[in-house]
């Protein structure tokens, strides 16, 4: 089980974000008419520019113990959320019970009307009935925290304790409007290697760079190298023994969106959640693998993240998690010496509008190129190399999705065909090859994109939809190699 803080979360990836409304500091003159006058007036101004402009920018949060804490009290209009210096010292999921503390500044909260204590300390005021808090990855709370104080119990060692109820963000982001991707540090990920022959390396900025000597890897990504071998056919030879090799290299991007509806409807005007890149990959596939009556699956890495971004003064906290794996098809009579490189990009998730309610979202666009081909004997293969992917918002998954590119090869007779490097794509492109026998061989490239919408989406404040929606299925295929004799 994971402790906080373990579970990192996004650095800085830009310089700041728009802050809606802040409160003013508190001064050593706080209580004097003219400071009051100004704070008043400070207050007015920020709230004009407000209703001017909802428009909530978003980018990655702060380091974990610099992101700022929002709140929106009680009754205030078109869901205003500030920034604040409370922060949640404690969480216990099972009684939903946080204790609310200060940070070591003590600042103003606006329309409270309370005085600000001591950091650490919380005073009456600061918190109360009806307020919605959400917090960065806290103790007792490592996805983040989305809640509304159901009732202030009282003081605690370190604060003050209240009872919460799980909420939407809508109540939080009202009728403002936030639309941005924001990359995902690959130093963020914790890791769980599943095979023994896994190796992770990455990239970042600052030429900060890990993993085994001599990898390179684009800033951004993550790449995992995995090697094993694979069950083979009853009766094949041993110089048939089967092995899969290569490399996922991705570069994720979560992709946030949110309309708030000015008519303050029951729902917003709009929304998405998803997740986006850029994918790398290149895998072979040698000897003659078992037949199975499914696909043989084995995943070998799993990776989980908790991205914050900063949208407007409001941290949302989103729960990222990857589950490399290769896959294994066939008759098992067919054996094989083939590898291929693949490129391109990918973007799944759930996009939300009043008329249609939530809809998938699925794209890939892939290019890739054969490296050697060798089939000998007759039957069908099919070797995948992909990831799943989920994300979700504070702990609650929305949107699932399988990435799977393939390689499909299929033989007619006895063979032995081979071919040069060449390259193919989504609209079809062929390589000339050498032929042994009077047989036929092809090879094929493709990608399956596939997935699921989770009724947990309704975390934006929109209907809850009855059951999972699925994302569709989005299936390409293109010949990358054949011969005939």
């Amino acid at each position: 089980m994971r402790k906080w803080p373990a579970r990192a979360v996004v650095p800085a990836l830009a310089a700041s974000a728009l802050l809606l409304a802040s409160g003013c500091s508190a001064g050593p003159d706080q209580d004097s008419p003219s400071s009051a006058g100004r704070a008043r007036g400070a207050e007015a101004s920020d709230a004009a520019t407000a209703d001017a402009d909802r428009s909530l920018a978003v980018a990655a949060a702060p380091a974990a113990d610099a992101t700022p804490t929002a709140v929106a009290h009680s009754g205030a209009a078109g869901g205003r959320a500030h920034k604040t210096a409370l922060k949640v010292s404690s969480y216990d999921n099972k009684t939903r019970r946080a204790v609310i503390s200060r940070t070591g500044k003590a600042t103003s909260t606006p329309g409270t009307g309370s005085t600000p204590s001591a950091g650490g300390t919380t005073a009456p005021g600061d918190i109360a009935v009806g307020d919605v808090i959400a917090s960065a990855p806290a103790p007792g709370a490592p996805d983040g925290l989305l809640a509304e104080v159901t009732k202030v119990i009282g003081g605690a060692d370190d604060g003050t304790e209240v009872q919460t109820a799980p909420t939407t963000l809508d109540a939080l982001l009202g009728d403002g409007r936030a639309k941005g991707s924001v990359p995902v540090d690959p130093a963020s990920f914790d890791i769980d290697r599943l095979l023994p022959d896994v190796k992770i390396s990455w990239a970042r900025s600052g030429d900060v760079h890990s993993g085994p000597e001599g990898t390179k890897v684009p800033l951004g990504s993550l790449r995992v190298d995995v090697e094993a071998k694979v069950p083979t056919a009853e009766g094949a030879p041993v110089s048939a023994d089967a092995s899969v090799s290569g490399f996922v290299q991705v570069a994720p991007e979560v992709d946030f969106s949110y309309g708030g509806s000015a008519a303050r409807e029951s729902a917003p005007g709009s929304a998405y959640l998803g997740v986006s890149g850029d994918w790398t990959s290149r895998w072979a596939l040698k000897g003659r693998a078992a037949a199975a009556t499914k696909p043989l699956r084995v995943p070998f890495a799993k990776l989980h993240a908790d991205p914050v971004l900063q949208v407007g003064p409001i941290p949302v906290v989103v729960n990222l998690d990857l589950t490399c794996y290769f896959e294994i098809s066939g008759d098992g009579s067919v054996t094989v010496d083939i590898e291929q490189d693949l490129r391109g990009d990918f973007k799944a998730g759930g996009v939300y509008g009043p008329a249609k309610g939530w809809t998938p979202v699925n794209e890939s666009t892939m290019t890739s190129t054969p490296v050697r081909t060798s089939v000998t004997t007759a039957g069908k293969v099919k070797a995948v190399l992909g990831a799943q992917a989920s994300v979700g918002l504070y702990g609650t998954v929305g949107v699932t999705a399988d990435l799977a590119p393939y390689l499909r090869g299929e033989a007619e007779g006895s063979v032995k065909a081979t071919s040069g490097t060449g390259s193919g794509k989504a609209a079809g492109a062929s390589t000339a090859a050498a032929s042994t026998a009077a047989v036929s061989w092809a090879l094929h490239g493709g990608v399956d994109l596939s997935g699921t919408l989770r009724i947990q989406l309704a975390v934006f404040g929109t209907p809850v939809f009855q059951r999972d929606i699925p994302l569709g299925a989005l299936h390409r295929e293109w010949k990358l190699a054949d011969g005939k004799a």
